[in-house]
């Protein structure tokens, strides 16, 4: 039996071929914006090339991948996605250069409800910024159309990167001893964790995200929430040049208490003074507003810094004078002591 009707086409199930031909020739100025020196060809084929430098004696492959989590759900709230992408790119960069890698490549992949080619290229802009903040080469992605799926204006976002790093140049933190100094490098605002719980104290679908607050420094809730993750890629790369560091951590989804630990080694603690954490407003409007503790806030989410970087002490003022030269808002907030506890904070 033939069930085939003649109206049946990819078209009608709800999927545009047409529009992804478009989204794909609206996207190539942004994706050449990040094209370097290991780019082998254009966008368009079945894989991305790249590449690898030759001048390094022993490369390291070092790959991340990450989305933005329900921050997209701000986004499409708003009507705004030229930001977004960036937040992808962020948080697989500031992963892998914890490591001491520097960002080749970046891939993306887009699921959406239905593809807008505007929308998407816009998406696709703000991917293609991150990965120029980052030093990587966007060599391709998808944007898979999904009716039936999921709602025609929601979409979600999410990325590949790999860098490279010589062996011997790799982070190790064996070398970190006690009297060691933890740096904090600030964040931009919530970056891109601990979303679901700021939709919920927010209430974001029922909100007004749109109107200035004075305790946001006159921003609203809506503009201070999508604030881009930043990016840290090249200030670290300046920093590893001129000073050994010992050990990086990039603060995301579980706060300090699991970040921090996973740089440090067993016998050692990083011993944080609270009082000298620029904790953001918007930290503080969160942990009023749901009423959530102390213990917990620092548990959940970055509470104004982005990255913590361990140096010897006789290194600290020089790393902090790179780091602010680079324009990273660095300061001391810790040392590491001996401890059977990776993270005291007091």
């Amino acid at each position: 039996m033939n069930i085939q009707s003649k109206s049946d086409s990819y078209a009608a199930a709800g999927v545009d071929i047409t529009a992804g031909y478009k989204s794909v020739e609206l996207m190539k100025a942004h994706i050449n914006r990040t094209r370097n020196e290991g780019c082998l060809d254009d966008v368009g084929g079945f894989g991305g090339c790249f590449g690898l430098p030759t001048d390094i004696e022993e490369p390291v492959l070092v790959s991340g991948t990450d989305g933005c989590g329900t921050k997209v759900k701000l986004a499409i709230l708003l009507d705004k996605h030229d930001t977004i992408g960036i937040d992808a790119v962020a948080m697989c960069v500031n992963d892998i250069i914890c490591c001491g890698a520097k960002p080749l490549f970046f891939l993306d992949y887009i699921a959406c409800g239905k593809n807008y080619p505007e929308k998407i290229a816009t998406i696709v802009g703000g991917v293609a910024e991150g990965c120029v903040q980052s030093g990587a080469a966007l060599i391709g992605g998808e944007t898979a159309e999904h009716p039936g799926l999921m709602p025609l204006e929601d979409y979600d976002l999410a990325g590949f990167a790999v860098g490279i790093v010589d062996k011997k140049k790799m982070i190790d933190n064996k070398t970190m001893t006690e009297g060691d100094v933890v740096i904090a490098l600030a964040s931009s605002g919530v970056h891109s964790n601990g979303f679901s719980l700021v939709r919920k104290v927010f209430d974001v679908e029922n909100a007004d995200l749109t109107t200035p607050i004075a305790e946001l420094g006159g921003k609203s809730i809506g503009e201070t929430l999508l604030t881009p993750t930043k990016i840290y890629v090249k200030s670290v790369l300046a920093l590893l040049e001129q000073v050994k560091v010992k050990g990086i951590s990039h603060i995301t989804g579980g706060g300090f208490y699991e970040n921090i630990p996973r740089s440090i080694p067993d016998g050692l603690g990083a011993k944080i003074q609270r009082d000298s954490i620029k904790v953001l407003p918007i930290f503080e409007l969160l942990a009023k507003t749901g009423n959530i503790s102390e213990r917990d806030m620092f548990n959940t989410f970055n509470m104004g810094v982005g990255m913590s970087i361990v140096v010897s002490k006789e290194d600290a003022e020089k790393a902090l004078e790179i780091l602010k030269n680079q324009g990273e808002d660095a300061y001391i907030i810790g040392e590491i002591i001996k401890s059977d506890n990776k993270i005291i904070i007091e």
